[in-house]
């Protein structure tokens, strides 16, 4: 089967400074992978020359087997490739449930003469579409608060919601940059289940994280950077005995 996701010698240059050097790796669709790595490595580098915000210098990402060459981010949203971003990206002057709501703008099929009317196909929509962000919010335990100002909540709580707006796109792969920063415990055990609930639900996952209990705990594969360049790839207990891998975290010989 075609991977979700195909790195190809991809490379991204800032002048003078090589920050992604010749990396390749893929991920396979269904699964949750993790993107980690010493501050500096070139995770969120990698991540938005995967999403054209800085295209590559050279190499050449694959989606479900497509090109992403030159695709710009609302075009990358509708094939089903959907990102978060490390600071949370509440809209303020809604509330959380509005806020989850908005990631399903792509999906909506009723035009804007049905929605003014309040047709009954428009109603029907826009009722499913709430019970399923309802359902969302409740699993990570932001239910009580669907009709409060999403910019009132904390913002471990921000970054949660910014979770579940991404998944209202009805995405095939979600890369998400940094969901548990910021999290207390319990918010990160709220988020662990919500990850793995939609790994479970068909939906590839690939985060860039430096929470190594989390990464560790629901992981099928972990993906680590050094320096810009791949360090290693493989199954969390592998990852934890190379190394490589140790040598990039603490430096020096192993």
């Amino acid at each position: 089967m075609t991977p979700a996701l195909e790195i190809v010698s991809l490379s991204r240059r800032f002048g003078g400074l090589l920050a992604i050097d010749d990396v390749s790796f893929s991920i396979a669709r269904g699964g949750l992978s993790a993107l980690i790595g010493p501050n500096g490595a070139g995770k969120t580098t990698l991540f938005n020359a995967i999403t054209n915000i800085f295209p590559p210098t050279s190499g050449e990402v694959r989606f479900m087997g497509q090109s992403l060459a030159g695709i710009a981010g609302d075009k990358l949203a509708r094939l089903g490739l959907v990102r978060t971003f490390q600071t949370a990206r509440v809209f303020p002057g809604m509330t959380v449930l509005e806020n989850a709501l908005a990631g399903a703008c792509l999906r909506a099929r009723s035009n804007a003469v049905a929605q003014m009317l309040r047709l009954p196909s428009a109603r029907a929509e826009e009722r499913k579409l709430r019970e399923q962000a309802s359902a969302l919010l409740d699993l990570i335990g932001l239910s009580a608060f669907r009709d409060a100002a999403a910019t009132d909540l904390p913002m471990g709580a921000q970054k949660n919601l910014e979770v579940v707006r991404a998944l209202m796109a009805d995405p095939a792969m979600l890369l998400l940059d940094e969901p548990a920063a910021g999290l207390n415990d319990s918010e990160t055990a709220d988020l662990a289940a919500l990850l793995t609930a939609i790994r479970d639900c068909g939906v590839t996952i690939m985060v860039v994280e430096h929470n190594m209990s989390l990464v560790m705990g629901i992981a099928d594969q972990v993906v680590v950077l050094d320096a810009g360049r791949l360090v290693a790839a493989g199954a969390p207990a592998d990852i934890q005995r190379d190394a490589r891998v140790i040598e990039a975290y603490v430096g020096g010989s192993v």
